[in-house]
């Protein structure tokens, strides 16, 4: 009988609220979880985003797909000493990145917009409505290459900013170190897996991962997945993790 699932790394920082998933899914299967980042954020200097010519306040609005990107906006705009007009209006990917604007902007008082979480949709049932406005949409490096195809796709006219790269964790502590599942979140998640360990085998390791495109970074790495989420029946990573160990630990492997 293989044995029982003890402990997980988490390819993300350690969350900062005490009712994190995380830490109830750790009570309630009596289990180790650790989080280590497996990727970091390194910013674009004022100094390389002047080459690349973009003049932000040419844009009468900006879409955001995430946290970092709001920050990263801000900052560079700091930086090259801009002031973003209140008629400037925000069009974020969910209703939580949009109340994230608050720490940069009289939230009230602007015009913002947000959409489900999925870019498809963002685009079609909100952006589509404003067909006048100028889009800048910041980025990182490594970015979906369908964000600016769909905006393509729908006649948008925008910018596309890269103000972060994503870049590569040292992970070289961690080579003695083995866990039973890995969660990765990202592709750029699995590309460091293997850059900091080039000979990396799977064995009896559990590989789990939350979206359609870490799926197919696993898979084109070679690699065994073994967990996905979102699903209908576990929509979130949480979730189909306590499916899985569940039934992995009860009859020895998951069904």
């Amino acid at each position: 009988m293989a044995l029982k699932i003890k402990k997980i790394l988490v390819s993300q920082p350690k969350p900062v609220n005490d009712k994190s998933p995380y830490k109830e899914l750790a009570e309630r299967n009596n289990l180790k979880i650790d989080f280590r980042p497996f990727i970091n954020v390194e910013v674009v200097s004022a100094k390389e985003f002047r080459q690349d010519r973009i003049d932000i306040l040419e844009h009468t609005a900006i879409i955001f797909t995430s946290r970092t990107a709001i920050d990263n906006f801000f900052r560079i705009s700091e930086e090259l000493r801009i002031t973003v007009p209140d008629s400037m209006k925000y069009f974020c990917m969910s209703e939580s990145i949009a109340h994230y604007l608050q720490k940069y902007i009289v939230y009230r008082k602007r015009k913002i917009f947000y959409g489900s979480n999925v870019f498809k949709d963002l685009v079609e049932q909100v952006i589509v409505k404003h067909l006048s406005e100028k889009f800048l949409v910041p980025l990182s490096d490594i970015h979906k290459p369908e964000i600016p195809r769909i905006l393509e796709k729908n006649k948008i006219r925008f910018t596309k900013a890269i103000l972060y790269r994503t870049v590569s964790s040292d992970l070289s502590d961690l080579s003695d170190v083995n866990y039973d599942v890995l969660v990765f979140y990202s592709p750029s998640g699995i590309k460091s897996l293997f850059q900091n360990f080039p000979d990396f085998e799977q064995n009896n390791t559990k590989i789990a991962c939350f979206g359609p495109h870490t799926a197919k970074a696993v898979k084109k790495a070679g690699l065994r997945l073994d967990i996905s989420a979102p699903s209908p029946n576990a929509p979130s990573m949480t979730m189909a993790l306590e499916h899985f160990i569940k039934e992995y630990n009860k009859n020895g492997s998951a069904k």
